[in-house]
């Protein structure tokens, strides 16, 4: 019998063995994703360096709360024993990342470009390796890369955040090439403009007004973190012989990167 429509579908729950691992988990995209997955019955390890508000998130949600740091081999080799000592997992959620700077690829700072590659490249890299094994053990896993519009295209000021996105983009779609039989899907999502409390002013060091200009007067709002939570928890929940390899969303005012309807 069909499930009504006013009622949410359960995918998954701890006594079930469903298991997510979420990165970047302590604010928000990470968070709603850790929120929306346990709403839905999955057992989550949410994970990221910040370890009070992982506590908290924890708290809230009964999630497991693991704090590591991505840009460190020994953090992710420890994470990877404390989630595999906890069970099976069948997905990782890789979306710790973010921007720095937005300067002309010119004056970029090698600093802020070298920052950008290890916690969105080699971030990803480290914990897609460390799991992978157990993602393949499970049976049924996938590795979900959040990617974004910038790794799909380019505009000005964007060099090195593009260009970590694009690298981070790759992994995906290589290790899909390489992972053919298995029995482990990789699926992209490649948000375009998303309001967070934190991503545009990480970007822009702080700066609160100038975060703030990015999202204003967009007709009809920017996408929210919990958009992305429902994409990601839709995309997971798709019968495993569905590969979603690539989901690009955007709000509806903005058509391209560097093309938005504001007010």
């Amino acid at each position: 019998m069909s499930t009504p429509a006013s009622t949410p579908t359960v995918i998954g729950d701890p006594g079930t063995g469903l298991r997510a691992v979420v990165t970047g988990a302590s604010s928000g995209i990470g968070a709603a994703t850790v929120r929306r997955l346990r709403a839905d019955g999955w057992a989550v390890v949410a994970v990221a360096r910040r370890a009070d508000r992982l506590a908290a998130l924890a708290a809230e949600t009964g999630a497991e709360a693991i704090v590591a740091d991505l840009t460190s081999d020994d953090d992710v080799a420890r994470l990877a024993r404390e989630v595999v000592a906890g069970g099976p997992v069948h997905a990782l959620v890789n979306n710790a990342g973010g921007a720095f700077g937005q300067d002309p690829v010119a004056t970029g700072s090698l600093d802020q470009w070298r920052q950008m590659y290890e916690i969105n490249v080699l971030g990803t890299l480290r914990v897609t390796q460390a799991l992978l094994p157990a993602l393949r053990a499970s049976g049924r896993g996938d590795v979900l890369v959040l990617s974004s519009t910038a790794a799909h295209d380019t505009y000005p000021g964007g060099g090195g955040y593009v260009a970590a996105k694009h690298a981070e983009r790759q992994i995906a779609t290589t290790l899909r090439l390489e992972l053919v039989g298995e029995p482990v899907r990789v699926l992209e999502i490649a948000p375009g403009m998303v309001r967070t409390d934190e991503f545009s002013v990480t970007r822009f060091g702080g700066d609160q007004a100038r975060a703030d200009a990015v999202y204003e007067g967009v007709v009809g709002g920017p996408l929210v973190a919990e958009d992305v939570a429902d994409a990601i928890a839709w995309v997971l929940s798709r019968p495993h012989h569905v590969n979603v390899d690539l989901l690009v969303i955007r709000p509806r005012a903005q058509v391209s990167n560097t093309m938005v309807a504001r007010a």
